[in-house]
C-alpha cells in the first residue's frame, strides 16, 4: 500500500519534489497552521483528526509542552502506516479511523482538524462529532479555505466563507479564542497548464466545466474581483464551555 506523494490531498514533507513551488508553499502554510494550534493547545490529551502522514500531530506534541499524549487519526491506512514509521514516539500514536464515526469515551483537551471539513459530504456532522469529543474548557482548532476551491479541486465538496465556517462551531456554544488568516498567491496560467506535479489533479477542462456550473463560475469571478489570484485560508481556535 503506497502513498501518492504528488496528490493534492496527501502532503508528505520528506517527498516534496525539488522545484515544486506549490508543494513548498502548501507545506509552509500547513506548518504555520499547526504551529498556531500548538500555541493554543491545552494541557492533557491531543487529538489530530485527519492527520495525514502525521507530521502535524508530532509538531504540536513536540512544541506544546503541556500536551501529555497525542493521537493522530486518519481514514487512509497507508498514511497511518507511514505516520507510525516516521513520526511516532512515546506519547504520540496513530490510529486508522473515520472522522464522523470516531469515538473516545475519555474526550480530549485539544482537538486539531485542519483542512478537513471541506472534504466530507456532511461538514456539520463532522463538526458535531468533534465538539462531542471535547472536554469542558477544551480547545478545538480547525481551518478551511475561505475562497472558492470546490470548482478547481475535485477533492473538495464544499466552499465556506469565514462567516459560514465560524457558524458551525458557535452554534454549539464554542467561543472564538484566536484566528489566523493566510493568503497564498497563485500563478493562474501556470496552474491551468499544470506545470507542477501537485496541480496535475486539478479538475480537467475547467472552463468547460464552468459552462455547466454557472453558479460556481459566478462565485469564482466575484472572489477573483475581490481577492485577485489568491487562495485564502482561515484557522480558528475555539474554546468549549467549562473550566
Amino acid at each position: 500500500m503506497s502513498i501518492d506523494t504528488g496528490s493534492l490531498e496527501r502532503l508528505v514533507p520528506d517527498e516534496v519534489a525539488q522545484g515544486d513551488a506549490t508543494g513548498d508553499e502548501t507545506l509552509r502554510l500547513h506548518l504555520e497552521r499547526y504551529r498556531f494550534a500548538a500555541q493554543h493547545a491545552r494541557a492533557g490529551r491531543l487529538l489530530d483528526l485527519a492527520c495525514g502522514v502525521g507530521y502535524g500531530t508530532r509538531l504540536v506534541a513536540d512544541e506544546a509542552d503541556a500536551v501529555e499524549s497525542a493521537l493522530g487519526v486518519d481514514l487512509a491506512a497507508a498514511a497511518i502506516a507511514y505516520a507510525r514509521r516516521r513520526y511516532a514516539r512515546p506519547g504520540v500514536e496513530y490510529r486508522e479511523g473515520d472522522g464522523i464515526r470516531f469515538r473516545d469515551p475519555d474526550g480530549f483537551d485539544t482537538i486539531v482538524s485542519l483542512e478537513t471539513i471541506e472534504h466530507v459530504p456532511d461538514p456539520q456532522a463532522l463538526v458535531d462529532n468533534l465538539v462531542s469529543l471535547l472536554r469542558p474548557g477544551a480547545v478545538l482548532v480547525a481551518s478551511v479555505p475561505t475562497t472558492p476551491s470546490a470548482d478547481v479541486n475535485p477533492h473538495h465538496l464544499h466552499d465556506f466563507s469565514a462567516v459560514s465556517f465560524r457558524a458551525m462551531f458557535t452554534r454549539h456554544g464554542l467561543t472564538e479564542e484566536a484566528a489566523f488568516a493566510q493568503v497564498q498567491p497563485y500563478r493562474v496560467f501556470r496552474v491551468l497548464r499544470r506545470q507542477e506535479q501537485r496541480v496535475e489533479e486539478l479538475r480537467p477542462h475547467l472552463l468547460r466545466w464552468f459552462l455547466t456550473h454557472p453558479g460556481a463560475a459566478l462565485k469564482r469571478a466575484l472572489a477573483t474581483l475581490r481577492w485577485g489570484f489568491t487562495n485564502r485560508y482561515l484557522t480558528v481556535a475555539f474554546r468549549a464551555p467549562g473550566s
